[in-house]
């Protein structure tokens, strides 16, 4: 008769870091229960990032063997200071905007193809400003507005960018402002004006649900704050549905690439694919450039 195999000799504990994820390992330097994402080698054992982070018993310098992201990036301990320069830049845009008037706005607003009286010439993307397509997703004009984007900003950007890291959070954040601006400019009437972070806001909206996916959590919340999203989109009227639908694909494309990469190949088909997003985003605005001149 077999005997009995002999239980662990200690219960399965939960990572410090990923509380949801259950480990039977502890980093040898502060013995906090740590997972395999989280898990640095060391001479003896494994570290936590906080160990290494701070250089402690690794016998390396700090951020010697930095764990990293899901996506390939390095963890930080400040999870959020991309988010706060964007937002800082948001704020800098508002403020000026508010004090130089529309004088100012027009010059940065998003715009097709139109000839603006106060400033007594034509003005737009397809006269050459291509600078519009960026300058508009840190612009606003109205306070609502400019709080809304700031307060979305701030609580998903929070939660994206400790996943992929500062560097590609960026450029996702980059990448779906211009998808953003690309799709009001090829279906948007050519004078009509636009500005608002909100294509960065659903950008970051669908990269949250890609890694919301990957992490395997419940998507009931996730689909029904999207669903609430979409919603508001479609029945408030005077919003740029363009821009938010163009950074929520954009920012799900590109989120899909950076945490599903192959390990082996993950910069090439990381890069890769923020390259086809911006040749696309290209493409859109050369052939509407064409058809408007």
């Amino acid at each position: 008769m077999c005997c009995p195999a002999e239980p662990p000799s200690e219960d399965l504990m939960h990572c410090y870091r990923h509380p949801d994820r259950e480990t039977g390992i502890r980093c040898t330097r502060c013995d906090r229960p740590i997972c395999p994402e989280c898990m640095v080698p060391a001479a003896v054992g494994f570290h936590c990032p906080d160990c290494v982070r701070n250089g402690s018993g690794t016998g390396h310098a700090p951020y010697a063997n930095q764990p990293q992201t899901i996506a390939g990036g390095r963890v930080t301990a400040d999870g959020r200071l991309v988010t706060k320069i964007l937002i800082a830049v948001n704020l800098a845009l508002f403020i000026a905007a508010q004090a130089a008037g529309n004088r100012f706005v027009d010059e940065l607003v998003m715009i097709g193809y139109a000839y603006n009286p106060a400033l007594g010439e034509v003005v737009g993307v397809a006269d050459g400003e291509w600078y519009r397509l960026i300058t508009s997703a840190f612009l606003h004009q109205e306070v609502p507005h400019f709080v809304f984007n700031m307060i979305g900003l701030w609580v998903i950007g929070g939660i994206v960018e400790p996943e992929l890291g500062r560097f590609r959070y960026a450029v996702l954040c980059l990448l779906s402002g211009l998808s953003g601006s690309a799709l009001v400019y090829l279906l948007d009437a050519p004078n009509q004006a636009s500005l608002g972070a909100s294509g960065i806001v659903y950008g970051l909206i669908g990269s949250w649900v890609v890694l919301a996916r990957r992490r395997r959590y419940d998507m009931r919340p996730v689909f029904l704050f999207v669903a609430i999203s979409l919603v508001f989109t479609f029945a408030r009227p005077g919003v740029s549905w363009q821009a938010h639908i163009g950074g929520l694909v954009a920012g799900a494309l590109v989120t899909y690439a950076m945490v599903h990469a192959p390990r082996v190949r993950r910069d090439l088909v990381q890069y890769g694919v923020c390259a086809l997003v911006l040749l696309i985003d290209l493409g859109i605005v050369l052939a509407r450039t064409a058809a408007l001149t």
